[in-house]
């Protein structure tokens, strides 16, 4: 299915492909190894825990939802034009939901992932099948004021999910064998799930150009990661190549256009109303980065995900609709 689909040729190629879906959802967990703590990575190669989700030929790989100004709505159409969440989520499932929750801003501020866009995320989560929904991150600020000024504490747990504060005892050293990234103290409630959902803030970074999908892993460290901004390309996709999410979706709602990662000015951010649903986080990545005006060739660790395979920068190529 190269290049964009209609909505109507969408709807008509989910229905043709839920025969199998269910299949699928079966042979995922023996066709994916997900890694592990204790898991050897054989002659020197990096260790990955790979939650990812396979492509259904039927399926498309990419949904871009622009036709609401209502975040809930947009996420559940993203998603649902890829297969419906019950592609990725198996009843029984723990799922680790991964927002940007890094800063001690509003969500006017467009800093953080918006509330209401975690929270559908969640809801459809439940709905799927999932037994427990665990909503955190490792904060940069202050972590009780960034779970509560985000709005997303609130949000996250009036629709039933387990809201985790970062604490030290919840890091464990893990050799991930990056080329930036060794050995490193990895934040375990994200790991330690049957799925993990990707939910970043598509937003301006003044160090990697832009940051959504890929850059969003560093939520997933402990110890003093500033210190990676020196190599910041190189450790993001040393992220990225260790963490394959079952999903990505990416809340391009209200976009941070400058000034970013934190922002603070309500004149930084722009509405754009839009949700990128994905089972490629590269993908998600090159088509976010135009929404801030930057283009997928001049963002470094794009560059380094496509010569590491991770994912397609060229995300026209991949089978996609808008909804």
């Amino acid at each position: 299915m190269p290049g964009p689909v209609s909505r109507r040729e969408a709807v008509g190629r989910i229905a043709a492909a839920s025969a199998v879906l269910g299949g699928v959802a079966l042979l995922t967990r023996a066709r994916f190894d997900r890694g592990g703590y204790d898991v050897a990575a054989l002659g020197g190669q990096r260790q990955i825990r790979n939650f990812a989700s396979p492509p259904v030929s039927a399926l498309p790989m990419m949904a871009i939802a622009k036709s609401s100004t209502d975040p809930a709505v947009l996420v559940r159409r993203a998603v649902d034009a890829l297969g419906g969440m019950h592609r990725f989520i198996s009843r029984g499932d723990v799922v680790a939901v991964k927002p940007n929750i890094g800063w001690d801003r509003l969500p006017v501020h467009a800093a953080n992932t918006n509330p209401l866009v975690v929270a559908e995320v969640v809801k459809m989560a439940f709905d799927a099948g999932a037994s427990r929904v665990v909503v955190t991150d490792a904060s940069c600020n202050e972590p009780n004021r960034c779970f509560q000024r985000s709005g997303i504490w609130r949000a996250a747990h009036d629709v039933g999910a387990t809201v985790i504060l970062p604490a030290a005892h919840r890091f464990r050293e893990i050799r991930m064998k990056g080329d930036v990234l060794d050995q490193w103290p990895i934040y375990t409630p994200l790991v330690n799930a049957d799925k993990v959902i990707n939910v970043p803030v598509a937003k301006h970074h003044n160090l990697s150009k832009y940051t959504a999908a890929m850059k969003n892993w560093y939520g997933i460290l402990g110890g003093r990661r500033n210190r990676l901004h020196q190599s910041i390309d190189v450790s993001i996709a040393d992220l990225a190549t260790f963490m394959r999410p079952t999903l990505t979706v990416v809340d391009a709602t209200r976009v941070l256009m400058r000034n970013g990662p934190q922002g603070g000015n309500i004149d930084d951010a722009a509405d754009v109303h839009q949700v990128i649903a994905s089972i490629d986080q590269v993908a998600a990545d090159a088509y976010g980065c135009t929404l801030i005006g930057q283009k997928p060739e001049n963002i470094g660790y794009l560059k380094l995900a496509r010569e590491r395979g991770i994912g397609e920068v060229d995300w026209a190529s991949l089978p996609h609709v808008e909804v």
